[in-house]
């Protein structure tokens, strides 16, 4: 912990700069951004033959153990031509410590690249009645659309996913929202062990060859009544693949229409987040361009939650919750029954993530329950526990890549604890977080030919993030 908070204190020292805006004759410019830096510790490694690596500075083999060391920085340019805005924001995610075990991708290091590049009309002829008004974002972008399960621009993940494209938005007074979305997404570099070692520079780029498509409606306070603050939402989601000279795909072609239900939490009144969908469409087994038998998809996910908040000292909260999301039954038969996540959240719903996350919205369900507390605006914390098993015995434990095609180890992966706390260190400047999680071991993780030695993973971090 020593090397932790001297480079928090560090960090800390210098980045603590203003916001900077100039203005011009007809332009505006601002600048601003956030650096953070993360160090993770794991002990109990649960994916796939861990038994036989030897992890993380510091560990013998087998030891199972693991550590990384993660930066992030955001620097955001923004001016204002009147009607237009011209944005660009860079992205600098690196490692360091990991070893050959670590399990290291492009959503962790990510050097120095283009996150956003945009033009935005705004003050557009707004779609939602009197006094409506919209934006449309042209170019690379990051996108987020209500509760983020379906499209998120990621918090927590060391490197952010953005896509390039078209976004619209229209809003009115009430707070009602319609979205539509047609981008293809970013792939990140460096994709190689090698490179993702030595945080090599290699430029994003857009693959062509897969278009996301989204309609989203949200209605404010749609039964003020009997539920005040009750929002109504509906969606459709669209993916279409195809290979092209560099990127091979399963050719996925689907929809996902589904609904929400949202009440925010609010001292002294119940709450409620409720959402489905269902996707359907076709796709092959996998991406190998051999591969031409078309399976029919036919998965769906739901969310529900409901909650309670005190009117009382740290307004604490209480909710039971329950993630569902389908899995194959059956991998010799011409349906692909998954609900594979693609670009949505998991962190917020389910656990910490980075080297740990063991969780995701494909194959799984979780029913939990959660606890929330903040004392002041300063300090807030939470925590969560998930009885986790699989929807599908015989479909994969995604994140571990486990399975047993018979279905003969079993359904339940174990019991995850999750939990962080935040402080601001100086308010809306700075903010340190610490959070710790815990999966023991359920019986498909200790009969799946292959999976993890021991009885449990235990996770820990600590961050410091700086905003100016």
């Amino acid at each position: 912990m020593g090397r932790l908070w001297l480079v928090l204190g560090a960090v800390g020292v210098n980045f603590i700069l203003p916001s900077l805006s100039m203005a011009g004759e007809g332009l505006a410019f601002s600048l601003s951004g956030e650096a953070r830096v993360r160090y993770e510790a794991l002990d109990g490694q649960f994916r796939a033959n861990s038994q036989a690596e030897g992890q993380g500075e510091g560990h013998e083999k087998g030891a199972r153990g693991d550590q990384l060391l993660l930066f992030r920085t955001l620097i955001l340019g923004e001016m204002d031509a009147g009607a237009v805005t011209f944005g660009v924001e860079l992205q600098d995610s690196r490692t360091y410590w990991g070893d050959e075990g670590t399990p290291l991708t492009s959503s962790v290091a990510n050097p120095l690249d283009f996150l956003q590049v945009y033009g935005r009309l705004d003050d557009l002829p707004g779609m939602l009645g009197d006094g409506s008004t919209s934006q449309l974002t042209l170019g690379r972008q990051t996108a987020s659309i209500g509760s983020k399960r379906q499209i998120e621009r990621v918090d927590f993940a060391n490197v952010i996913k953005s896509y390039t494209g078209a976004n619209f938005l229209s809003t009115n007074e009430r707070g009602d929202e319609l979205h539509a979305i047609y981008v293809v997404p970013t792939e990140r570099f460096p994709k190689d062990r090698a490179g993702l070692d030595d945080n090599d520079l290699s430029g994003d780029e857009e693959q062509w060859g897969r278009h996301i498509w989204g309609l989203h409606y949200r209605r404010a306070d749609m039964a003020p009544g009997w539920a005040p603050g009750l929002w109504g939402e509906v969606f459709v989601y669209g993916l279409e693949e195809e290979d092209t000279g560099d990127v091979q795909t399963p050719d996925r072609s689907h929809v996902a229409p589904g609904f929400r239900l949202y009440r925010k939490p609010v001292a002294g009144q119940w709450d409620v987040d409720l959402e489905g969908a269902l996707r359907r469409g076709t796709r092959y087994a996998t991406s190998d361009p051999s591969d031409t038998d078309s399976l029919d998809v036919e998965a769906s996910m739901l969310f529900a939650a409901f909650g309670w908040t005190w009117d009382a000292p740290w307004q604490p909260r209480l909710a039971a919750e329950y993630y569902f999301a389908s899995g194959d039954d059956d991998p010799n038969d011409d349906v692909f029954g998954q609900h594979e996540r693609l670009f949505g959240s998991r962190r917020s719903d389910l656990n910490n993530t980075s080297i740990h996350g063991p969780l995701t919205p494909a194959n799984l369900s979780a029913p939990g329950f959660r606890v929330e507390v903040k004392p002041n605006d300063r300090w807030d914390g939470r925590f969560y526990y998930h009885a986790a098993s699989l929807a599908s015995d015989t479909d994969a434990w995604v994140i571990a890549k486990l399975r047993d095609p018979a279905g003969q180890s079993g359904d339940f992966i174990g019991h995850t604890l999750d939990g962080r706390v935040r402080y601001w260190v100086m308010p809306d400047r700075a903010r340190l977080e610490i959070g710790a999680s815990a999966l023991f071991f359920g019986e498909f993780a200790k009969d799946v030919p292959n999976g993890p030695q021991g009885d449990r993973t235990l996770f820990g971090y600590g961050q410091l993030t700086v905003s100016f």
